[in-house]
């Protein structure tokens, strides 16, 4: 099998009646193993909502989502948890590390809510390919955002999951952080096969990723065959948001 996420005809609507918001509409995707690839589009697009139902962290309200081969529609809210804990890690532009516990206990964590102890010194080695071997008993707020970003990266991939999401993972960092993690998640791709998706609104993060999917009203408009410079992303971005203008 060489994809590691299938998106089949995938829709989501909010609301109900008059009230009714289509955020994904009817979405067909499919994410190569070891890749890395960027979604974008003008806000209110479905960026997020996308990332959302392909990770299982939200229903679709049709269509089919399989990660690694396995089907989340129809799964319990128990067993889509535990798929999640297995293959599945998220990194989130504000972080969303544990205040009370240290680096090396953030990232940990998922290990431990999935029941299996961390090997003798899997976290420490984690820490140490994201460049924070000597940050392990820092808490968050000892930490710079970059630094954050960097513990959220090694909890998101300390089990190898299938799929690593990566929600506008440098929009709360300055340019230097951010570059350093955009290393770190092409460095996983290119250095152990990781699969990266990631919805970012910045062309320089998406230059960063083998292909770039572009979405427009819910729906996937265009899909690059390789990589793109960042002014060609830009370029293509803008287009997408004055259409969007036209159409509103």
């Amino acid at each position: 099998m060489t994809s590691a996420l299938e998106l089949r005809g995938v829709t989501r609507v909010f609301g109900a009646g008059d009230r009714a918001v289509t955020a994904l509409d009817h979405v067909d995707l499919s994410i190569p193993r070891g890749s890395c690839t960027a979604v974008m589009g003008p806000s209110g697009s479905g960026k997020s909502t996308l990332l959302h139902c392909a990770a299982g962290l939200d229903r679709v309200t049709g269509g089919d989502v399989e990660i690694g081969g396995v089907p989340l529609t129809g799964l319990s809210e128990r067993r889509l948890t535990q798929l999640r804990r297995s293959r599945v890690g998220f990194v989130f532009q504000a972080f969303n590390l544990v205040p009370a516990l240290t680096a090396a206990q953030n990232v940990a964590l998922p290990m431990r809510l999935a029941g299996r102890r961390p090997a003798p010194g899997e976290v420490s080695a984690m820490l140490g390919e994201v460049g924070l071997a000597d940050r392990a008993e820092h808490r968050p707020s000892e930490l710079s955002g970059g630094q954050q970003q960097r513990v959220a990266i090694a909890r998101a991939l300390v089990s190898r999951p299938a799929v690593l999401f990566a929600d506008e993972p440098t929009g709360a960092l300055d340019a230097a952080s951010g570059r350093e993690v955009l290393r770190l998640l092409r460095a996983a791709v290119d250095r152990h096969g990781q699969t990266v998706v990631m919805v970012t609104h910045d062309p320089f993060a998406a230059a960063h990723a083998d292909r770039v999917v572009f979405l427009r009203d819910g729906r996937v408009v265009s899909t690059s065959e390789g990589p793109l410079a960042a002014q060609e992303i830009a370029v293509r971005t803008a287009a997408l948001e004055d259409r969007a203008g036209v159409l509103r």
